[in-house]
């Protein structure tokens, strides 16, 4: 049958319908989608080269082509020589959505669907002489699965110019005479004779290919050499069912995502206990609410439980008042005894994510709650503890960063360094820069600066003048403790404190949770999400959004190494994975150390990762009215040296503003004429300086085995809830039609100052007693005992 030899990849040729896209659906030739590639390749100067080359061709074409049909098409499409596949695919998509949709033939495209529906989508084959980066946005639009088109070579991901066999050469002008109706039929054998394939007919059916858009990238599989079996199946629902965790860090990205995935995917859960603290007029139960009542997260869950949401979440969860830096987590003895009987799994994802805090709020967030952790475990019957950190934790350093934690570490490899000592100093630091904060000398400079501040007529009054100056104070040192955290990471090899914070944690966890079940959990930088809660959910300003967005303006150079990976993973990956930890911790088949990371299995380098998001913000931008969106869609960012980037991009730019601005000055004018282009340009290099690390230092690549071990190990049925496989993301179609997308909806209007979309708040008023009730609210359609997840 048709349908198997299409299973086989070897067609049949004369079970199959031929349908020429030229003449029948439209007046295509390879002309004109080479111009439009050529118009809008990448650089400036790339981009003028082929189209003084598109200008020469198009004078000696004609003579080309009466030699010599598939010559001269394989020289036209040397011009696209050195464009990437990433850039080639969305010009496709373009073409075809704003140029070729336009032109495409009624009655053709009726008569191809009539074909369709009498011998199937499956028998039916697009056969053009125009690149497969446009054809398949057309196959993918009239319904059918498979088609032959010319396709270029690519190495690296950059088109080579020679068209791979065999090549689709223009129909004859007799043809273009003739040959235009509707009816686009070819048979087989015709076709073969159109083409010179006569007598090569196996070589056209190696050509006929799915219009799906093929993953670019060579995903790297993962072999051991330990010589130790195979693992025994790792059951996370059976694991999990029935077990109590105490989840730190609700209210942050990943804890949210992850909370919403194990009530979807593991109901049978027995509680999960958040750990919440107190503001100073919100209790730790309303912060709870709020989470739910506005939270998008839930909405795939509510939609599929309906009136039962909130009964179905409150006879699971529960809310436990308390503080993660505070002696025995700050919760109540009562309440703390019996988490300390029940609970199978602590999990803290709680912690400060901000590059360069304020030293104080660094060491309470990401250090201080280590030694509260361990105690309470230590007081616990059984419980073990997940605790969340960061790959970035290697600080200054190249190569392969293996899953080993190594206790009292350095980047720089500073010897007799000692993680405890180092945290005692950090906080004695605090100690003297508030006693030096209350000083008499620190107190007369804030005075005077206060009086020098003050706008108004008269001096400020006492209780103005002290207000003023307790401002102040609080100012001087924060910014002096940021300062302080920063250089001191810094002269031990990290970024920023954040990295040296989450680092120390790791060591002191090391040195006190010896003995004690606890793994540690390393991401790398977590963004938008694949599958669940649903595509494209990413909240709060996280690492990529302030570069990125600074992508979608004028910016144009930016400093960075091409070859090192930015290492993304998207939270719902990221959540699959500490599910599956949960699970081997609980069963007591845990590793020390986990790497969530993509870089050794699915990599995206820097100069990939900065086309893609200039893509990205092209597609948004034709998809605009007006020249503001022209514009930008004109400026790609490109990356170049730091050298470049000095001599030509921001600091040079902001010396010649500084100067006019200067200039203005000395001649007595009331405001600086650039005074406003001087602050955007402060702002943009203290935003690459602060990205420098990640983006133009240190070629890191992150193992993640231990996980992808963990994932092998789980049986059929729960791969597609909590396989963890970085090689499945498509980066082109990440970038452009999920992350971007969502950055631009959840996180950009926060930076300019805008508050994201506004949506209906959800009702969450769980009946009284839904947590202590016998009879629990289940998820339809969900299985028992062996346990299901939400079936669709």
């Amino acid at each position: 049958m048709p349908s198997n030899s299409y299973a086989s990849g070897r067609p049949d040729l004369q079970t199959l319908t031929f349908w020429r896209v030229e003449g029948s659906l439209a007046a295509l030739g390879a002309v004109r989608p080479v111009a439009f590639f050529t118009w809008n390749s990448h650089t400036f100067a790339g981009r003028w080269a082929r189209r003084g080359g598109m200008l020469s061709l198009a004078l000696i074409r004609p003579f080309l082509y009466a030699g010599h049909r598939v010559f001269a098409t394989r020289v036209l499409h040397t011009l696209l020589s050195g464009v990437t596949r990433d850039r080639l695919d969305l010009l496709g998509e373009e073409y075809f959505e704003y140029i070729l949709k336009k032109q495409l033939k009624p009655e053709g495209v009726e008569r191809l669907r009539q074909c369709i529906q009498t011998k199937g989508a499956e028998n039916v084959v697009l056969v053009s002489q125009g690149l497969d980066h446009v054809m398949r946005p057309l196959a993918k639009y009239l319904g059918v699965p498979r088609l032959v088109s010319n396709r270029l070579e690519f190495r690296d991901g950059l088109a080579t110019g020679r068209l791979l066999d065999p090549v689709i050469r223009p129909r004859s002008p007799r043809a273009w005479a003739f040959e235009r109706g509707a009816d686009g039929s070819v048979p087989a054998d015709k076709l073969l004779r159109n083409l010179g394939l006569s007598a090569h007919p196996e070589t056209l059916e190696k050509a006929i290919l799915p219009a799906e858009r093929p993953k670019a990238g060579d995903p790297r599989a993962l072999v051991t050499f330990d010589g130790k079996a195979q693992s025994s199946p790792l059951l996370v629902r059976k694991t999990l069912e029935g077990k109590n965790i105490l989840l730190i860090g609700v209210t942050g990205f990943i804890g949210k995502v992850w909370l919403a995935q194990l009530l979807s995917e593991v109901p049978q859960i027995g509680k999960i206990y958040l750990l919440i603290r107190r503001q100073r007029t919100t209790t730790a139960q309303r912060r709870f609410e709020k989470i739910f009542e506005e939270s998008p997260v839930f909405d795939q869950l509510q939609e599929r439980l309906g009136d039962r949401f909130a009964n179905f979440v409150a006879e699971r969860v529960e809310v436990v008042e308390g503080d993660v830096s505070q002696a025995g987590l700050g919760i109540a003895d009562e309440i703390r005894e019996m988490l300390g009987r029940t609970l199978d799994l602590v999990v803290n994802s709680s912690g400060l994510t901000d590059f360069n805090p304020d030293l104080r709020e660094a060491l309470a967030s990401n250090v201080s709650p280590v030694f509260q952790l361990i105690e309470f475990l230590r007081d616990s019957d059984h419980a073990g503890l997940l605790h969340l950190s960061t790959c970035y934790v290697v600080g200054a350093k190249d190569g392969r960063v293996t899953e080993e934690v190594h206790p009292d570490y350095t980047p720089l490899g500073i010897p007799d360094f000692d993680a405890e000592h180092e945290y005692k100093s950090l906080l004695e630091v605090v100690t003297h820069a508030e006693a030096r904060a209350e000083s008499p000398e620190i107190t007369t400079a804030l005075h005077r600066q206060a009086l020098g501040r003050h706008r108004g007529s008269e001096d400020p009054s006492g209780p103005e003048l002290e207000n003023l100056i307790r401002k102040n104070r609080l100012r001087w040192l924060r910014n002096r403790l940021t300062r302080a955290g920063t250089r001191r990471a810094r002269h031990l090899g990290w970024p920023n404190t954040y990295t040296l914070t989450k680092s120390l944690a790791e060591s002191l966890i090391v040195r006190h949770g010896a003995g004690l079940p606890i793994a540690m959990v390393r991401p790398s930088i977590v963004e938008t999400s694949t599958d669940q809660p649903f595509p494209g959910w990413n909240e709060g300003i996280n690492t990529s959004a302030p570069l990125s967005y600074l992508l979608g303006t004028y910016f144009r150079q930016l400093p960075t190494n091409e070859r090192k990976c930015l290492d993304m993973i998207p939270v719902d990956m990221v959540c699959r994975g500490m599910t599956l930890i949960a699970a081997a911790l609980i069963a007591r088949r845990h590793k020390p150390i986990y790497q969530l990371a993509t870089s050794a299995t699915n990599p995206c380098d820097m100069g990939r990762s900065i086309e893609l998001t200039g893509l990205a913000h092209r597609k948004h931008f034709r998809a605009q009215q007006g020249l503001e969106n022209w514009m930008r869609m004109q400026f790609d960012t490109i990356p170049v040296s730091k050298t470049r980037y000095e001599k030509f991009s921001v600091p040079a730019q902001k010396a010649v503003v500084q100067g006019i601005n200067r200039a203005a000055s000395a001649l007595q004018m009331k405001r600086p004429p650039l005074a406003r282009a001087e602050r955007d340009l402060v702002r943009v290099e203290k935003l690459i300086e602060l990205y420098k690390p990640f983006i133009l230092h240190n070629e890191q690549v992150f193992e993640s085995e231990n996980v992808q071990l963990l994932s092998a190990a789980l049986p059929e049925g729960e791969r597609a809830a909590f396989g963890y496989d970085p090689s499945e993301i498509d980066w082109w179609d990440y970038w452009i039609n999920i992350h971007i997308p969502a950055l631009r909806r959840w996180v950009y209007p926060l930076i300019e100052g805008r508050a994201p979309e506004s949506r209906a708040r959800r009702v969450f008023s769980p009946r009284n007693g839904a947590g202590q009730s016998e009879r629990r609210e289940e998820l339809p359609h969900a299985e028992t005992a062996s346990g299901t997840g939400i079936q669709n």
